[in-house]
């Protein structure tokens, strides 16, 4: 029954994020999901720093070492998939992280402070694992848990999610609008979590 709850855990990760990012964006008066950062709900001095980590980092930080305990434990699967799994749980200790260390209010200072830049290291193993982890899978061996499509789906959504990176720096570069293009880029990693967690139903 335990397993059979955390191989949903991944699908159900996705759900929440976008619920929960609406959900604390409705009490952030003014905020504005294209222009601003997810991590913005809970920056120093934000109205919702205090509300957005408890409905979503620490939730979400559970949920995704959930599914990633459930990949490191498979049987009879390869290696790459197990080390998939481990990073799936960093994943998820980085979103506790960066919950408990806030970001600065102004996202583009030049002097961070301590917890901002605890943030950002939290962040960026939070997106490297994300992107790790379905290279792993797509050069796994194909078996009837990994089968090629889903390989081939893996690789699709490392470069739809490197491509929105790419965008989103230009868009920090120019301070015009990098909130859509991180949304897209973490989305797309999103949408290859839920696909592997329901491939494993």
């Amino acid at each position: 029954m335990f397993e059979n709850i955390a191989v949903y855990s991944g699908l159900i990760a996705t759900i929440w994020i976008f619920i929960g990012v609406y959900v604390a964006g409705r009490f952030y008066e003014g905020y504005s999901h294209s222009k601003q950062f997810c991590s913005e709900l809970g920056a120093t001095g934000s109205p919702t720093e205090k509300l957005s980590p408890l409905i979503n980092n620490y939730p979400l930080g559970f949920l995704f070492c959930f599914f990633g305990w459930y990949l490191a434990q498979l049987s009879d699967v390869s290696i790459l998939v197990k080390v998939s799994g481990w990073l799936v749980i960093a994943h998820g200790v980085g979103t506790w992280i960066a919950g408990y260390f806030p970001m600065d209010a102004d996202p583009f200072t030049k002097n961070p402070t301590f917890n901002c830049k605890v943030h950002s290291w939290a962040g960026f193993i939070m997106l490297l694992s994300l992107v790790i982890a379905p290279i792993l899978i797509a050069i796994s061996p194909t078996t009837e848990i990994i089968p090629l499509y889903f390989r081939v789906f893996s690789v699709v959504t490392v470069v739809g999610a490197v491509y929105y990176l790419i965008t989103m720096a230009k868009a920090i570069k120019s301070q015009s609008n990098p909130g859509i293009h991180q949304r897209i880029s973490y989305g797309i990693q999103l949408i290859w979590l839920s696909v592997f967690s329901l491939l494993l139903v």
